[in-house]
């Protein structure tokens, strides 16, 4: 065994002469302990809202979701398309044609983003499951076309779940120009009817502004006659996702993005990704205080083995393994403090994903979820881990050296 290993594993455990050294190197543990704790468990909730944000877009957005690079909308025959849809991986492919409008009922109005979907845009998302109202996933009925509104868009228009009287869409004309004497005949006009369902994605971008309609409707009414905005997709079940992706985008070249569900979000992600940072950085100044405990401890057990330390040097050690024992012994304090704060934290996380102790609010109900999500990402644990071992040699290594030079001459 590695010598200088060899005392310094012996001095944590032993017995010191002054019992205040053992208290402090005991507080140097919990303090390391605390602060690796307060990381794994701080970047775990961090994980569960962004796993919470990622099921809830779930419901509305695709697997894959491919654009135009150039301009809003492509030909839905385009020879890339068609090739796209024939791969043997893709289980649902769904044609849309997304743009803005204005919304008018019953006097009220509102700006909206109106979203012509095929009919089996029940099968590429979970659409169904986010239904409220008597009513099922219907876009048309004959000549009749529905619109599926978010929830927060129904309460700003104020017809509520179920609409009795036709809800008026006016798009402007693509082509002309407008005249002021009559603003009328620059806009269309088509009417949406209530399919008595309203969906509740839980995010206001798709709650307060979208409306669910057929393809057909929205070609219509924006003069998209032949073209799509999107193509959405999804996969069949057991596909190897990334390897499909890549031959999609290799398809693709680039005239097209596909994007992935964390990529058609990356606002929302980026942002909690930055937090999350944020919060990873914070905490690691606060190891780092807590380090300097250690520090403290070190120099105490300097000063108490200083008779020891003449005892190694005159069975022959150097000043150079002096050195690396006291540091030896820094590391060893950072590594069990670090091994008890993961253990502590990963048991804080286990009780908080069964028994969610800590919750978001007094009242039940109040939230997306009553108690704060917790989700565990082995990489993170990793990354805290070694953390508080980097942090914890680097805070040792110079007053290590220090102190063995003045106090073991």
């Amino acid at each position: 065994m590695n010598f200088p290993f060899y005392i310094a594993k012996r001095y944590i455990f032993s017995k010191k002469s002054t019992n205040v050294i053992n208290l402090i190197s005991g507080i140097s543990v919990l303090g390391v302990a605390v602060a690796t704790m307060a990381l794994v468990v701080t970047l775990s909730v961090f994980n569960g809202f962004s796993d919470l944000v990622a099921t809830l877009f779930t419901a509305f957005d695709p697997q894959i979701e491919i654009t135009p690079t150039q301009g809003k909308t492509a030909p839905a025959d385009d020879p890339v398309l068609t090739e796209i849809r024939q791969l043997p991986q893709i289980d649902v492919a769904t044609e849309c044609v997304e743009d803005q409008a204005l919304a008018i009922y019953n006097g009220r109005q509102a700006m909206v983003q109106i979203k012509g979907v095929d009919d089996n845009f029940d099968q590429l998302t979970h659409i169904r499951e986010i239904l409220l109202g008597d009513g099922t996933f219907e876009l048309h009925a004959a000549d009749i076309q529905y619109g599926i509104m978010g929830v927060r868009l129904a309460d700003q228009l104020g017809t509520g779940i179920y609409f009795d009287q036709p809800l008026r869409i006016f798009a402007p004309r693509r082509e002309g120009q407008l005249d002021m004497s009559d603003p009328a005949e620059g806009f269309v006009e088509d009417e949406l009817y209530s399919p008595n369902c309203v969906f509740e994605v839980l995010q206001g971008k798709y709650d307060s502004r979208y409306i669910l309609t057929s393809i057909g409707f929205a070609r219509r009414i924006f003069d998209q006659q032949g073209m799509i905005s999107s193509l959405e997709l999804r996969l069949k079940p057991g596909s190897d996702f990334e390897k499909t992706k890549a031959e999609i985008k290799r398809i693709a070249g680039d005239n097209y993005q596909v994007l992935d569900r964390f990529e058609q979000q990356e606002d929302t992600f980026r942002i909690m990704k930055i937090e999350k940072l944020i919060a990873y950085i914070f905490l690691t100044f606060i190891l780092l205080v807590a380090c300097f405990n250690i520090i403290g401890s070190l120099s105490m057990l300097i000063i108490d083995k200083k008779d020891d330390v003449q005892t190694l040097r005159n069975l022959g050690a150097n000043d150079q393994q002096v050195s690396q024992i006291f540091l030896l012994e820094g590391c060893l304090i950072s590594f069990f403090g670090a091994f008890i704060g993961v253990l502590v934290g990963l048991l804080l996380c286990f009780l908080q994903q069964q028994f969610g102790i800590i919750g978001l609010g007094s009242t039940q109900g109040s939230f997306i979820v009553d108690a704060y999500p917790v989700s565990v990402h082995p990489t993170d644990v990793v990354i805290v881990f070694l953390t508080v071992i980097v942090v914890g040699f680097l805070s040792v290594w110079y007053p290590v050296h220090y102190f063995s030079r003045r106090l073991l001459k």
